[in-house]
């Protein structure tokens, strides 16, 4: 007889349908995006005293109505709405404007961000990159393709030959500074900003590593499938693999090599 707890569970559509739905909802936010991008639209600050604009809210409202319309018994887990069935066995988790700072100041470097968790686990994320018409697609097992070919890391291993990017050096407190800087004076080269475009970056070769603090899952979980389906690594501080759950502090690698050394780095500020 059929386990009938396992009969009422919902079913968990395969990475494939996962990812052909993700790309969708990327093609959906593209044009919203665009409408707005270096208009005068006006700006609110949350209580975190991070910026929200009509596009924000708009592109989320968009992409939750379409998600509610495909997989209504999915969750959701985005940056301007109430999180929605996170404790279902699918949750959506997006970012409609990710780097709200640079689509604010004209910036085309922001993306919208789409990860689809089965299970706990990121099995597909996309960076849509609207403005520059730029996506990474990557998806658990089956690799990441950026603007529809495959893409992969560098082989970078050394921190003395690595090309490092954050976001902003204010993401960091006073401890997370100096592990910061201390690996920083140990690469071959440090940039600041690009948001989520610095990770696609990675995946296509052109930055070995990425580090940053204060992150939520909105902007981490979509990462995932796109680093590590490029053949990179990509964990918290501490080397723990990246969950809904996880404490904001984000490292991402070319390699596992450059990753185990970043980390060394990193371990005092780690928590």
């Amino acid at each position: 007889m059929p386990n009938s707890a396992a009969a009422l569970r919902p079913a968990v559509p395969d990475a494939g349908d996962l990812a052909a739905f993700a790309e969708q909802l990327a093609d959906l936010a593209r044009p919203i995006v665009r409408s707005y991008f270096r208009t005068p639209v006006g700006v609110e600050w949350k209580a975190d005293l991070s910026p929200v604009t009509v596009a924000d809210t708009a592109v989320e409202r968009a992409l939750r109505e379409a998600i509610a319309a495909r997989f209504p018994d999915h969750g959701i887990l985005g940056e301007e709405e109430a999180a929605v069935g996170i404790d279902r066995p699918v949750v959506w988790v997006v970012d409609p404007i990710d780097g709200t700072k640079s689509f604010m100041t004209g910036l085309p470097l922001f993306g919208t961000l789409i990860a689809a968790v089965a299970q706990g686990r990121a099995e597909v994320g996309v960076i849509e990159v609207p403005a520059l018409g730029d996506r990474w697609i990557g998806i658990a097992g089956a690799g990441t393709r950026f603007n529809g070919a495959p893409c992969s890391t560098s082989a970078a291993a050394r921190l003395g030959e690595a090309r490092l990017y954050a976001t902003s050096p204010d993401m960091f407190a006073p401890a997370e500074g100096a592990a910061f800087g201390a690996l920083a004076q140990k690469v071959a080269l440090r940039r600041f900003g690009g948001d989520c475009y610095a990770y696609g970056l990675v995946a296509c070769g052109h930055v070995d590593l990425v580090v940053e603090a204060g992150l939520k899952p909105y902007d981490y979980m979509a990462l995932v499938p796109v680093v590590e389906g490029a053949g990179g690594v990509i964990t918290d501080w501490r080397g723990a693999p990246l969950t809904i759950a996880s404490g904001g502090q984000v490292v991402a690698a070319a390699t596992a090599a450059l990753h185990a050394a970043a980390l060394a780095e990193l371990q005092p500020a780690a928590r």
